[in-house]
């Protein structure tokens, strides 16, 4: 048998010391506890592979024991002995998430240690697939075969096979999580699971402890002591999402953190040793907010070791053909529909799309189509009836990509748009604006014509002799 930490509670002295016996015997390390309060405080304080666990305890039951657990989220195995054991206290243990009931006294240690070592190898397997999972979801993000996807893969496999910390930046929805969780399945560190923390979503006041974790009676509400991301993620990797948003009070302690290796528990008095890899992501401009004093220049220097950055997904349209034929199949069979498939026309309106939401809107899109559209074939109407939609939930708050904003004219915003169309377009073609044309779907002497009345000066046009109008 594989070593592994295991608690044993039981207000029985013979039964403790024969169960810890055999136990060890077989090269398990064992706690023990004579009762519900101290078993409570010490699966609290430490991490056990499983707990055996007697249903009659003096003051609180096993019972209550375990609903107290769960209640804790401490979610080791359990597993319930007894020597009154009834049907319904198995059925109420089996609810409450015990993984086995044994009935005492033992006729043999094999089948104690038969239950332990099953639960251990269910729990393992469980946690093996769990990461597998997360590994094939982030392999999946990162489709795609364009010149920038490619970089993408190269530079977060570089990442992945090193010990830096790690900045990833993109605009919302861009998939700056799945990249993490690639990073992090590519690294020595992949047997664990990866910790994260959304630095936006916590409340200020209450970050510190969730970075840090805490000690009980730290602060109104404390009631145990508490781990926090850092020692979770101890071995493993931290991701830090929107950490932009960051209060500038924690700021400083996060620095101290990523450069001493050392965590202090709020209402603790000495500092832990932590080995973990954080990987860190924000939409912001932080460059811009050092500049304006609102983010740590040191701060941002000591996460952006090894920088990764995604690229909107317009400027890689090449993609969404794959990304469509990715998600199409699994929107279907998510929503209970049956098969279907993009129409030319749809397909070429999907890649001029700008999808200000990036992968995220593409595949919430994918999946509106699928519900709304009753044949078998998604058209181009099916997407135009779909995009307004779409594009109202993506609008960013100013007019400048196009999109409504009090006091700009209806003339500015149709304007703004054509010319970021025309625009990208005639980068993508180097300058090249037959290419760019018929790309859009437009005669090439309309293109023409809307360069010279939005005033755009085609990149590289010196270069393209056989491109002349005339």
């Amino acid at each position: 048998m594989s070593r592994a930490s295991i608690l044993v509670v039981d207000d029985e002295p013979n039964v403790l010391r024969s169960v810890a016996l055999a136990l060890r015997d077989e090269g398990f390390e064992v706690d023990t506890a004579v009762d519900g309060a101290s078993a409570l405080e010490r699966a609290s304080t430490r991490a056990y592979e499983v707990i055996l666990l007697d249903v009659q305890l003096p003051k609180l039951t096993g019972l209550e024991v375990l609903r107290r657990l769960r209640a804790q989220h401490i979610d080791t195995p359990v597993v319930m002995m007894s020597g009154h054991g009834t049907i319904e206290t198995a059925v109420e243990a089996t609810r409450l998430g015990a993984q086995d009931f044994l009935e005492k006294p033992f006729a043999s240690t094999e089948k104690l240690l038969f239950s332990v070592q099953k639960v251990l190898n269910v729990a393992r397997l469980e946690d093996r697939l769990h990461e597998l999972e997360k590994r094939l979801g982030s392999t999946s993000a990162l489709l795609g075969e364009s010149p920038v996807m490619r970089q993408l893969r190269e530079r977060v496999r570089l990442a992945a096979s090193s010990n830096a910390t790690v900045l990833v930046t993109g605009e919302r929805g861009t998939g700056k999580e799945l990249v993490a969780r690639a990073i992090h399945g590519g690294s020595r560190r992949a047997a664990q699971p990866m910790e994260k923390l959304n630095c936006a979503a916590v409340p200020h006041d209450l970050i510190e402890s969730e970075l840090f974790g805490h000690e009980a009676g730290a602060f109104t509400g404390a009631a145990r002591q508490r781990k926090g991301k850092f020692e979770r993620a101890h071995q493993s990797t931290l991701f830090l999402d929107e950490v932009g948003d960051m209060p500038s009070a924690m700021q400083a302690k996060l620095l101290r953190v990523l450069q001493e290796g050392e965590v202090e528990r709020v209402g603790g008095s000495g500092a832990l040793k932590v080995d973990a890899r954080v990987v860190a992501a924000t939409n912001r401009d932080l460059p811009g907010d050092v500049n304006a004093g609102r983010f740590r220049a040191d701060l941002y220097d000591r996460l952006n070791v090894v920088p990764v950055h995604i690229p909107p997904l317009r400027a890689r349209r090449e993609d969404v053909p794959m990304l469509l034929e990715s998600f199409l199949p699994g929107s279907c069979q998510a929503n209970d529909r049956a098969p279907k498939r993009l129409s030319q026309g749809a397909l070429n309106l999907l890649v001029r799309y700008p999808f200000p939401g990036n992968v995220r809107e593409l595949r919430n899109l994918v999946e509106r189509l699928v519900i709304l559209t009753p044949g078998d074939v998604i058209d181009e109407d099916d997407v135009r009836a779909a995009l307004p939609a779409s594009t109202l939930a993506g609008a960013p708050a100013s007019g400048r990509d196009g999109y409504y904003t009090p006091g700009v004219s209806w003339k500015d915003l149709t304007e703004a748009v054509e010319r970021d169309l025309l625009t990208r377009a005639l980068e993508h073609h180097k300058g090249n604006a037959t290419h760019a044309a018929r790309d859009l779907g437009l005669e090439r002497s309309h293109f023409y014509k809307k360069l010279r009345s939005l005033g755009i000066q085609r990149p590289g046009a010196q270069s393209h002799d056989d491109d002349d109008e005339g």
